[in-house]
């Protein structure tokens, strides 16, 4: 057959890098089979495109996965593709939790030949194999011989042959950057991020999340052997293109077993494995002095830390009190010092939240080391405790809120806030975070640091503030840049003629001990 595994765009920015699951789904598809790979938010189509493409190129199966945000668009996409005779198995959180929604059981539209619930790691050459044979199942689980849910062991993990996949649609530089960069190092032609998983799962149940619902509480790891080899793979791939390479370790936890990671990370040190990484680790495993060193020194340069708020209040509303805002600074002054730096992301809309929360919360965040932070509502998923309680309490004013999916918008009532006002304060946070005068403070906070490093937070801010404003259109680009011109030339001019050194004025004292 030929199969087309495909990822619908986000709805609201670009994704800064693909999605593992389609790499990983193409490497466990039994052989003989030929797989494309198609990710609507490097290659934007719409459903009618989409569909076009699909009977133009012949293709036999498509699989879709899409979490909640992403699930209106995947719906389209799929009816557009049924259409045309092609079968369509959807899989990812969304259609675990909403199976018959997807099947058309609800009493809507049917929308996917088969689901995929779960993990498809096991389930996904069956249902290869099944397509192939015309005999596709409406539903595929991961169950044992006693109709338990069976999660599967990352201990054989199947290799990702990164080395030959095509990755150009990932380039993350936009043109305008690159005299800069060059200036900075070589090799600054091409820059991607990469996903990689260590390990799945998470203890931790906060109310807002789907992640211990879809992998569980339990934590299965990678061997370290198999993680430092991918590792080395794609430092080798970066070497022999010239350009860079960076890797997110997608763990829902990077560090939720100290003692395991900081066993990786010095196999990776030990290996020569280090690459610029990404990955996401929770505030209070950062305490740990000898886990932050090994952080640096194994190639980590961000840590996305969900701080979510800095009232204890809210923080024990959804399940999230192992979160210690009075510790906050220490935790990122730790990292800085290393030269590691944060992405913090903050949810408003909280049942504590009044009016001025993005105020109170900047002015946190402005006494800590220059990072991103990022802002969001508090979105209930289906299927979490959240969900649940808000529609027990009567306060869901949108039930089924991703048919219609609407960025940066609530789905219920805050207690102590109207929707509008809570709306209003994500639209202050991510303005006087990403503004022109906040972009060059950032900046000038590392004045004491290499140029790298401002260019570094410069470029990520840029980046990052795309999430909330729109920029993937050339005006919006260009408006931008003039924006933060005066930030460009300083940058681009010290790049150029190197950092002047500050005059010191000759005494009596200082001739006098020169012996002049």
């Amino acid at each position: 057959m030929k199969i087309l595994l495909y990822n619908p765009d986000n709805g609201v920015t670009r994704n800064f890098m693909p999605h593992l699951w389609m790499f990983l789904l193409q490497s466990l598809t039994p052989p003989g089979h030929e797989v494309v790979l198609l990710d609507g938010n490097a290659q934007p189509m719409n459903e009618e495109q989409l569909a076009q493409y699909v009977r133009e190129n012949k293709f036999d199966l498509v699989g879709i996965g899409a979490m909640t945000r992403m699930i209106a668009k995947a719906y389209r996409v799929a009816d557009a593709l049924r259409e045309v005779g092609v079968k369509v198995v959807m899989g990812g959180p969304h259609v675990t939790e909403m199976a018959d929604e997807a099947l058309g059981r609800d009493g809507g539209p049917r929308h996917a030949d088969a689901v995929a619930l779960g993990e498809a790691d096991e389930t996904w050459p069956k249902i290869v194999e099944d397509a192939a044979r015309g005999e596709l199942k409406e539903v595929y689980e991961p169950v044992d011989a006693q109709g338990k849910d069976l999660k599967p062991s990352l201990k054989a993990y199947p290799e990702i042959p990164w080395d030959k996949l095509k990755l150009d649609q990932f380039n993350l530089l936009p043109g305008f950057v690159h005299p800069l960069l060059k200036r900075v190092a070589d090799g600054w032609g091409t820059f991607r991020i990469v996903p990689v998983e260590s390990g799945r799962g998470c203890p931790y149940g906060c109310e807002f999340c789907t992640v211990t619902g879809f992998f569980g509480d339990s934590i299965r790891f990678r061997t370290n052997e198999s993680v430092v080899n991918e590792l080395l793979l794609l430092k080798a791939r970066a070497r022999k293109e010239k350009g860079q390479i960076a890797v997110f370790f997608i763990d829902d936890n990077f560090a939720i077993n100290i003692k395991r990671t900081k066993s990786l990370l010095r196999d990776i040190i030990a290996a020569n494995a280090q690459v610029h990484w990404v990955a996401q680790i929770s505030a209070n495993l950062l305490r740990d002095e000898e886990l932050v060193d090994l952080i640096a020194a194994s190639g980590g340069k961000w840590v996305f830390i969900g701080m979510e708020s800095i009232d204890p209040a809210n923080l024990k509303d959804v399940n999230k009190g192992f979160n210690k805002p009075g510790e906050y600074a220490a935790v990122l002054d730790r990292l800085a010092q290393r030269n590691v730096y944060a992405i913090t992301s903050f949810i408003f809309g909280m049942d504590n939240d009044t009016v001025g929360v993005a105020e109170r919360t900047l002015q946190q965040v402005r006494t800590w080391p220059a990072g991103l932070p990022i802002f969001g509502l508090l979105t209930p998923l289906p299927a979490t405790p959240l969900y649940k309680r808000l529609e027990v309490a009567g306060r869901l004013t949108r039930p089924k809120h991703w048919k219609e999916f609407i960025p940066f918008h609530m789905a219920h009532t805050p207690l102590k806030m109207t929707i509008d006002e809570a709306h209003a304060e994500v639209n202050y946070g991510w303005t006087h975070a990403y503004n022109p005068e906040a972009l060059a403070k950032a900046v000038d906070s590392l004045d004491d640091q290499p140029l790298g490093y401002r260019v570094n937070i410069f470029v990520a801010r840029l980046c990052f503030r795309g999430i909330y404003f729109p920029q993937m259109g050339l005006r919006a680009w260009l408006k931008t840049i003039y924006g933060n011109r005066r930030t460009i030339y300083k940058l681009a001019k010290e790049g150029v003629m190197g950092r002047r050194k500050p005059v010191v004025p000759v005494t009596q004292e200082t001739k006098t001990a020169l012996g002049a």
